[in-house]
């Protein structure tokens, strides 16, 4: 259990939330439960092998954080060679088995987000930056790119829009969290915004976030072909979301923070539902 706690499970699961609806926007149906099953499986590999190298990198510091002293390097349950083996055994695999099971784009796709997260995310700017999350949230944006080239073996504009979904959906989704956590950051030296601004700069780059992907949100309707399930979708959740940014504004504190960031994850994991509903129903799948 110790080595799959290293992969972060909960954040695999989150990433793979977008990574199947979009695969069904692309097929404009549903794609064969083998190609599913095989893109999954990849890039879960890819998304653990990320995580488990981010462990291995930042042992020390969650060594100094309450929310992260548990995990296995700080704990010895696995050691620092073991992590890092391991790390790299599921990277590789991951390549492999996208390469052969379903497309080479998605291959280098992954690993491409793997080296963003681990060099440019987490050795350089997660200690140096406080737009480490803004940037970073870029690998975390790959899956729909993954999850489209699967289906298509190619890319486009709609993938793209997908993305930037995803991409500014990150920082007020992980700002929440890091308000809440604000201590453990300090105590880490770790530059995250809620650390180095005031709470209400934060709250104020939440809400302008929010209300950009929103927008973006809305944007994709017409340039992926979306129909009345997904628009409702779309403006209701947007709403609420948008609604819960002005309440953390007008009063930031962590409870009303993490009650935000708890429908950040119901947020994408319904929009991406009813993108993916959406798209079955046309389609009389």
């Amino acid at each position: 259990m110790a080595f799959v706690a290293l992969t972060k499970p909960r954040i695999i699961e989150l990433l793979l939330v977008s990574t199947v609806p979009t695969m069904v926007v692309a097929d404009h149906g549903v794609p064969s439960i083998w190609l599913i099953i095989a893109t999954v499986i990849g890039g879960t590999l890819a998304a653990g092998g990320a995580n488990a190298y981010n462990m291995y990198i930042d042992r020390d510091i969650d060594a100094l954080m309450e929310r992260t002293k548990n995990r296995p390097l700080v704990t010895g349950e696995v050691s620092p060679r073991e992590a890092l083996v391991f790390a790299t055994a599921i990277e590789i695999a991951s390549f492999v088995w996208l390469w052969g099971f379903v497309n080479l784009l998605s291959a280098v796709l992954a690993v491409a987000a793997t080296l963003f997260y681990v060099f440019i995310y987490t050795v350089w700017l997660k200690r140096t930056s406080k737009s480490n999350i803004v940037i970073g949230g870029a690998a975390g944006a790959a899956p729909v790119l993954i999850g489209w080239s699967a289906v298509t073996n190619s890319l486009g504009w709609e993938p793209i829009l997908l993305f930037a979904i995803i991409f500014y959906w990150t920082p007020p989704h992980f700002w929440a969290l890091a308000i809440r956590y604000r201590d453990d950051y300090a105590a880490a030296d770790v530059p995250m915004l809620p650390v180095v601004e005031s709470i209400r700069t934060v709250a104020t780059r939440i809400l302008i976030y929010t209300v950009a992907l929103w927008a973006l949100t809305l944007a994709f309707a017409p340039v992926g072909g979306m129909g009345v399930i997904y628009i409702v979708s779309a403006v209701v959740l947007g709403g609420i979301f948008t609604a819960m940014a002005v309440q953390v504004l007008r009063n930031p504190e962590p409870k009303l923070a993490m009650k935000m960031f708890g429908y950040s994850i119901s947020y994408i994991t319904l929009l991406f539902g009813a993108m993916a509903l959406d798209e079955i129903v046309r389609n009389g799948v």
